[in-house]
């Protein structure tokens, strides 16, 4: 089976036939779209998130049947620990798939970008790709330049009530030491260019940092902060280290500095325009098995 890439970051996997044992396997005819996503222990947040992205999905291609599967494993255990609510990890999910006999995958990350998961993600697929007829992986939501400019016009009229010359609208994203790292500063390029000027990004874990995101809206003269997660949900990044009342997280740092500071708790997944992303890498997924 030959690996075909679809754009910078898209890998399609063609050809091969499943090899049934005639041990009582079973075997479905509807094809299948496997969502794959971090996840979160946030109940509230995961349907109105990545639920939502799902749902998009389904509604759009009612010809597949669409399944979850978390990356994180602490996360799935949590919410079985607590809830007793079972969700595949992504070789569970795959291993599952294999004994019901899908024919056909297609696989659609809700990763923003494509960092360590992703690519985690990409050698789960390529070490089953032989179980299935026909299957492919979709890109993360920034991918092209077009998701560039997609997502920061969904940024923009998603906040259009409370951004204004005296507010800085700041989003806070995850931060990775993969290169992947580079969309941020792309995104923040793109918001300036289009003349949004006090939209702001920062990083939990890289840059740019707290600190470089303080000391560009004490530069703007701003006199309040809006915080809100430059994430899929809004979980325990957005609640704790974002929105706590907790010396050193965001909200705090901004308050200190002698901002106003408002905590909107919504996660990327929420936005109906960035569904609509994901639904359209979906779309070039299933293009990409008639290749």
């Amino acid at each position: 089976m030959k690996i075909k890439t679809r754009g910078m970051i898209m890998a399609a996997w063609m050809a091969g036939t499943l090899a049934m044992s005639g041990c009582g396997e079973k075997e479905t005819e509807k094809p299948v779209i496997l969502a794959v996503s971090f996840g979160t222990s946030y109940n509230d947040s995961r349907e109105k998130t990545i639920g939502a992205v799902e749902n998009a999905i389904s509604e759009a291609y009612p010809d597949y049947e669409v399944r979850r599967a978390f990356t994180s494993q602490i996360v799935i255990d949590v919410i079985k620990e607590r809830d007793d609510e079972t969700i595949n990890n992504v070789e569970q999910a795959f291993d599952q798939m294999v004994e019901d006999g899908v024919k056909t995958l297609v696989v659609q990350p809700t990763h923003v970008m494509n960092g360590y998961e992703y690519d985690d993600l990409v050698a789960v697929v390529d070490s089953y790709k032989d179980e299935f007829d026909a299957v492919s992986i979709g890109m993360p939501l920034l991918s092209s330049d077009e998701d560039y400019t997609k997502l920061a016009e969904a940024l923009t009229a998603d906040t259009a009530s409370y951004s204004n010359e005296e507010t800085a609208v700041v989003f806070m994203g995850h931060g990775t030491e993969h290169e992947a790292n580079a969309s941020y500063a792309k995104l923040q390029e793109t918001l300036t260019a289009n003349g949004d000027v006090n939209y702001l990004i920062g990083t939990v874990e890289a840059a740019p940092s707290l600190n470089d995101v303080v000391s560009a809206v004490k530069a703007g003269g701003y006199k309040k902060v809006v915080l809100q997660p430059l994430m899929v949900v809004a979980g325990d990044h957005g609640n704790n280290d974002m929105a706590g009342d907790e010396e050193g997280t965001w909200k705090t740092a901004f308050e200190a500095e002698g901002f106003e500071v408002e905590c909107v708790l919504r996660g990327l997944g929420e936005i109906e325009a960035v569904q609509e992303i994901y639904v359209s890498h979906t779309a070039d997924a299933i293009a990409a098995l008639g290749e």
